[in-house]
């Protein structure tokens, strides 16, 4: 049987989802609803904003299990990370055309802490996890090795270089340039899932020699799949808009501390990827760490290869600037992050050794973020 996307459900699989997957997008939905006649995002309606918000996330990491446990790996993987990756880019956009010109970095900003916090947070937590409770993990060197690739080449392509092109002078991109970027971006990202679903599906399975501890749990039935994907769509719908709602707040707390406001883009990047911080991490605890790769590098390549192209539309149909050229503090850290994930994720094995440099390179990313 494959396996699936994230800690799949106990054997015996139910027949009917449970109650609090469901009332937690509906209660979602009314606390938009109820923002939206009035009630405001200020004092006791904050707190419960933020209530409905972690709800609704973990709402969708459940969903999503149900439908990547039904269809299998990889393609469950790619579902969860899809999934997350729509609501980066919705909750991106939607915030650039409400921020206007103020707003040029938000993309570049999130998008990039999205990367720090998939390649040394989520990974470094992964392995730390699964090396502690396992010693030692294996997993596919084929498949890890082709999203590494192209998720170096991406980042590089987009947050790297428009710092020195010349044709328009600071960290944009023209015209023309952001167009050709971004089709470029759309077109590794589509190959890469053409590799992992179709020519060379086996590189993303879990290595024979690794012991699965549900490897024998129940799929779901096809209609409590659709249902699943049903509310997943729900789920995803009222985070965006939740997460809209808040933001203000966010902002608000962030200038009142006196931090610099790439934090913002952190505090949004590090929301929209709790689904998939979770599924990982259960993957790596239940000694599937090549399901927990996939899960993590797949996060990573979506919110680029996606949102990219998305937020370049946006800007050149609006006509809003968009920044995406990183500093060089900034791009000292994703060339260490890139290269260490390279060298940490070469052998097939890791233990929790890889996973301890990767939370160091995370931690001095959020130090250096707060203190720059």
């Amino acid at each position: 049987m494959e396996r699936s996307a994230a800690a799949p459900l106990p054997a015996g699989a139910p027949v009917r989802l449970p109650v609090w997957s469901t009332a937690a997008p509906v209660a979602a939905w009314l606390l938009v609803a109820g923002a939206l006649f009035g009630a405001g995002a200020a004092g006791f309606y904050t707190v419960l904003l933020g209530a409905g918000l972690l709800a609704g996330v973990l709402a969708a990491v459940f969903h999503a299990e149900v439908v990547a446990h039904r269809i299998g790996e990889p393609y469950g993987t790619l579902v969860l990370a899809v999934a997350v990756t729509a609501i980066e880019t919705a909750l991106i956009v939607s915030l650039m055309i409400a921020g206007g010109a103020a707003a040029g970095g938000l993309a570049r900003d999130t998008v990039f802490a999205a990367v720090m916090i998939i390649l040394n947070g989520m990974v470094g937590l992964c392995l730390l996890a699964g090396g502690a409770r396992h010693r030692e993990q294996v997993f596919g060197l084929q498949g890890v090795s082709a999203a590494l690739t192209t998720l170096a080449a991406i980042a590089v392509l987009t947050m790297v270089l428009p710092n020195f092109t010349t044709t328009r002078p600071g960290p944009e991109y023209s015209a023309g340039q952001l167009v050709f970027i971004a089709v470029v971006s759309g077109v590794l990202y589509g190959t890469f899932v053409l590799v992992q679903t179709v020519r060379h599906r086996d590189y993303f399975l879990p290595e024979a020699g690794a012991a699965d501890e549900h490897a024998h749990a129940t799929r779901p039935s096809a209609k409590l799949a659709w249902m699943s994907g049903a509310w997943l769509l729900a789920c995803l719908g009222g985070v965006v808009l939740l997460a809209k709602l808040l933001s203000p707040a966010v902002e608000a707390a962030v200038e009142a501390a006196g931090a610099p406001k790439s934090l913002v883009g952190i505090i949004i990047a590090g929301v929209v990827l709790l689904p998939e911080a979770i599924a990982a991490f259960q993957a790596a605890r239940a000694n599937r760490l090549q399901t927990s790769l996939n899960l993590a590098l797949g996060s990573a390549l979506a919110g680029i290869g996606m949102t990219i192209p998305a937020v370049a539309l946006v800007s050149l149909v609006t006509s809003l600037p968009l920044s995406l050229g990183i500093d060089a503090k900034s791009t000292v850290l994703l060339m260490l992050s890139i290269v260490v994930a390279g060298l940490s994720l070469g052998t097939g094995r890791t233990t929790i050794m890889q996973g301890a440099v990767h939370l160091a390179i995370f931690a001095v990313y959020l130090f250096t973020t707060i203190v720059p």
